[in-house]
């Protein structure tokens, strides 16, 4: 029996822009009914690669078909979408409209003159159910968490029928059951033909998933394997081009002095509850001790960061940075209090894409700027010169529009902003999302950094390897602690405390 054409199969694929070689003569294939991981560092190509695939970008050189066939021409964007779909790491979603008109636009009803929206409701319905995404259809998309986006974006891409799917960073906003629904539907669908393209800084979701990886290095093409037959050292390697062991495996233990227990908390949380999410909750963080809040995106704990930096407004309870009052809800106040910020999502809550490093990394530091509420550039630019050198950020320079940069790179950007202020206390949610091996291990090293300096940080993440930098634990489950561990803790025991199956105190 002939074995059934490539999915897709791209060779010799070559792309510049400008003086920039993004792609090197590069190449890749996938098999129907395969999960296909494609990994490297931010800046390997990989996204270039998607805009390929996806006919977004057309190729300086080499060859693509879908299933044997030649890629459709460049600019038929019907004729691409019946070949791939792609569901990518920022949200495409259309904030102000409905779920609903979100999956279908552009295609409510081929046949009829008029939009019925009972039956693009029905449709809708049926579509989601189909995936498994509990939301209401009539719910407008800005409503929507954001692990609740991500999903209307994978049934929408799914809904194309298309036999190739590209998942870019899928996973970054999904928390540990989100991940096993979206699994178990690529599965499922894999058993019927569809192939997947699978990119994610996750390695431990390529070993999960994946039956085949391919790695890209500096816009070429460094290796194809069986995901059985690579170990994750040797992974790493290819990726970094650093020798198996190269790099960095952060953990606190054995990394710094434990923090003081009898020093004055450089946080204190009394009582703090948020609605009825929370149960009354109460923290401390002394100085030079890195915290981690554990948790999925339905345990509270990405609201409980939100209310530590002035986000969200606590329903009861106080905040104290140095033993003063936090005012409640107050973004400026925590800001002058000491509290700096990393949020969640870098391109919703922490860019302005089309500003420059400098401006983007001096937000917090506008009054510093220049005498009497005026902002000096050459100012601006002295201030970022010292965070793009501090925290080793590769642009171009300060006035590089923030947009150009790596996903790695701009998160540092966004770090610069919180560090900008030299804040008391540190807080990041899930620091590394959608970030490279090495820019997490280079980040992960900022927020160890500034506890040793003897400030406070808080790690808000269900990403392991963003609390392996902790000293300490807290795992919350439905607004409530239900273990604490300290540095040493195995991945087994914190993934259950989290999913709520393993409570320790």
């Amino acid at each position: 029996m002939d074995q059934a054409p490539p999915a897709v199969q791209a060779e010799g694929v070559v792309k510049r822009f400008g003086p920039t070689v993004a792609l090197d003569g590069v190449k890749l294939t996938v098999q129907p009914g395969e999960s296909h991981a494609l990994v490297g560092r931010n800046g390997a190509g990989k996204s270039t690669l998607v805009s390929v695939l996806t006919g977004l970008h057309k190729a300086d050189a080499g060859t693509v078909t879908f299933g044997a066939e030649p890629a459709p021409a460049f600019g038929d964007t019907t004729a691409w979408q019946s070949k791939v779909a792609c569901v990518y790491q920022k949200s495409m979603v259309v904030p102000d409209l409905t779920v609903a008109e979100n999956l279908f636009l552009n295609r409510f009803d081929d046949n009829a003159r008029w939009i019925s929206w009972g039956r693009l409701r029905k449709r809708a319905e049926q579509l989601l159910a189909d995936y498994g995404v509990q939301v209401d259809p009539d719910t407008r998309a800005r409503d929507l968490a954001v692990e609740q986006r991500q999903f209307v974006e994978i049934a929408r891409a799914l809904s194309f029928g298309a036999r190739l799917i590209i998942l870019d960073e899928p996973t970054a906003q999904l928390d540990a059951r989100g991940i096993g629904r979206l699994f178990d539907k690529l599965r499922e669908l894999q058993s019927q033909g569809v192939a997947f393209l699978f990119i994610s800084h996750h390695l431990q979701e390529v070993y999960e998933l994946c039956t085949a990886v391919t790695v890209y290095r500096d816009a070429r093409h460094v290796l194809t394997a069986p995901v059985a037959d690579v170990a994750k050292t040797e992974l790493v390697a290819a990726m970094t081009g650093e020798k198996s062991g190269g790099a960095v495996a952060w953990h606190a233990a054995g990394t710094t002095a434990p923090p003081d227990a009898s020093a004055a908390p450089v946080l204190s949380v009394e009582g703090l509850t948020l609605e009825d999410r929370f149960e009354p909750l109460d923290l401390q963080v002394r100085p030079g001790e890195v915290l981690g809040l554990a948790g999925s995106a339905a345990s509270g704990n990405t609201a409980l960061g939100e209310v530590l930096a002035g986000m969200r407004k606590q329903g009861g309870g106080t905040v104290r940075v140095h033993g003063e009052t936090v005012r409640p809800g107050s973004v400026p106040h925590a800001l002058a209090a000491g509290i700096g910020y990393i949020p969640e999502d870098r391109h919703d809550q922490g860019l302005v894409l089309q500003r420059s490093v400098a401006e983007n990394a001096t937000l917090t530091v506008a009054d510093q700027l220049g005498p009497w509420g005026t902002v000096l550039p050459s100012r601006t630019r002295e201030f970022a010169r010292g965070m793009i050198d501090s925290l080793d950020i590769k642009t171009q320079g300060p006035e590089q529009p923030v947009a150009g940069l790596s996903g790695g790179n701009q998160q540092k950007v966004v770090v610069a902003r919180a560090l900008a202020r030299r804040p008391s206390v540190l807080v990041a949610v899930r620091p590394t999302a959608g970030v490279d091996v090495k820019s997490k291990d280079s980040l992960l090293g900022v927020v160890r950094r500034v506890a040793d300096e003897g400030n406070a940080a808080v790690v808000v993440s269900d990403e392991l390897d963003d609390l392996r930098v902790c000293d300490r634990v807290l795992a919350l489950f439905h607004g409530r602690v239900v273990a604490t561990f300290a540095s040493g803790w195995t991945d087994g025991e914190l993934v259950a405390a989290m999913e709520g199956v393993g409570e320790r105190e």
